[in-house]
Parts: structure tokens; sequence; C-alpha cells
């Protein structure tokens, strides 16, 4: 009863109306723009291809997927997958998107540091984001285990770490996109700026996330810190 009531959750609540705030923005601009064609009407997938081949990157294959904005670059395997209404779509955020990815994948062949290192951190990531709550939950509901408590909260620091990673690399990726498709010719100059907005309403998502998990941490060490009061 006491962690559902904790009075610690009012820490959270700006985290909680700015992910409501991108959910609706990401949502409803990336919708606005999905029916908005470009005018030289290049899909996702030829967007794609024509931002690899420009900057020599010719080992990507490009890959059609399900899902909605399911859309990610998997530097593991040299594979950008694109979903859907993507990859066959000419519109601003078909051009948008794939354009973003593609930002990732010259990332990763230009050796941008903030990628390698979030690709370094991963497995930990991984591990600490399963184990960390199974242990804060245990010291949260137990007092005499509370020092599970203090190394759940250490293993999620990780977790909020690889967020704050997460934050340029993105940034980058979205910046490296919008250069590309104006200088390659593939939108126009206004629809740059419709294509910004797509990204921008995307970029909330990840602001969001690491805002959410910067807040949970301090919450977590204003209840441990109660703890040893």
């Amino acid at each position: 009863m006491y962690y559902r009531y904790d009075p610690t959750y009012i820490i959270l609540i700006p985290a909680i109306i700015l992910t409501l705030y991108a959910q609706f923005k990401v949502s409803s601009t990336t919708n606005k723009y999905f029916r908005v064609r470009t005018q030289r009407g290049y899909t996702g997938e030829q967007t794609a291809r024509e931002i690899l081949n420009a900057n020599g990157i010719y080992d990507v294959r490009i890959e059609m997927i399900g899902g909605t904005l399911s859309d990610h670059y998997d530097p593991r395997s040299r594979v950008l997958r694109l979903s859907q209404d993507v990859y066959r779509g000419t519109s601003i955020t078909s051009v948008a998107v794939a354009a973003h990815e593609c930002g990732h994948a010259i990332q990763h062949a230009r050796g941008y540091a903030p990628l390698t290192i979030r690709g370094a951190i991963v497995p930990v990531v991984n591990f600490a984001s399963n184990a960390s709550w199974i242990l804060i939950m245990v010291g949260l509901f137990m007092s005499s285990f509370n020092f599970l408590l203090k190394i759940g909260i250490l293993l999620f620091a990780a977790t909020v770490v690889f967020q704050l990673v997460t934050l340029p690399v993105e940034f980058n990726a979205s910046s490296r996109a919008l250069a590309q498709i104006e200088s390659l010719g593939i939108v126009s100059h206004d629809e740059r700026r419709e294509s910004r907005k797509v990204l921008k309403a995307a970029a909330l998502t990840y602001v969001a996330a690491a805002a959410t998990a910067v807040l949970q941490l301090l919450r977590l060490i204003t209840i441990a810190n109660r703890r040893d009061d």
C-alpha cells in the first residue's frame, strides 16, 4: 500500500504530461504530413537509396517491415528497415522518416561517437533495465532488504545514461536527414520546413523518454534517502 500511494509520484507528473503531449504531437504531425505528397514524388525507399548512394554507403540493405512508424536502422546487420507506409509512400512524412534512418546509417559509417557509445552499452542496459526493477520492488516492499533498493537504483541509472546518450544521436540524425533531402533535391525548401516539423515531433518522444527516466531516478533516490532518515 505504501508504494501504491507514495507521494513521490508527484515528481513524475511533468514527465507524464510531456509524454502525453509528445504522443499527441507525433501522431497528429506524422498523420498530417502522410497526406501531403512531395513535389518530386520520391518514395521512402527511393529517398533512402539516394541518400545512401550519395554518401558512398552501398552495403546497407533496405527492407520493408510491418507496423506503423516501426522504422529503424540496425547497425549490426547493416539493414535499414522501413514500415510499409514509409517504404512505399511519397509523402513528407515518408521522406522525412526514411531520411532520418539514413542519418543513423551515415553516423555508423562515419563512426559518430554517441552512436558508438550507445551501441556499446546496449548489453549492459538490457541487463540493468530487467534486473533493476526486480531489486527495486523487493527493496520497496521489504524494508530489511533496503540495500537491494540502492543496488537497483544504481542499475537503473544505466537506463538513464542510455536515454541521455540517445538524444544527441537522434537530433544529429535528423540534422543530417534535413541536409541530405534538400541538398539532393528530394524536397523543396518549403518541404524541408515541413519535414523538419515531422522530425521535431518525433524527437519529442525521445525527450519525453529521457525526462521520464531522469525524474524516475530522482524519485527513487528520494525514496531511498527517506528510508535512511
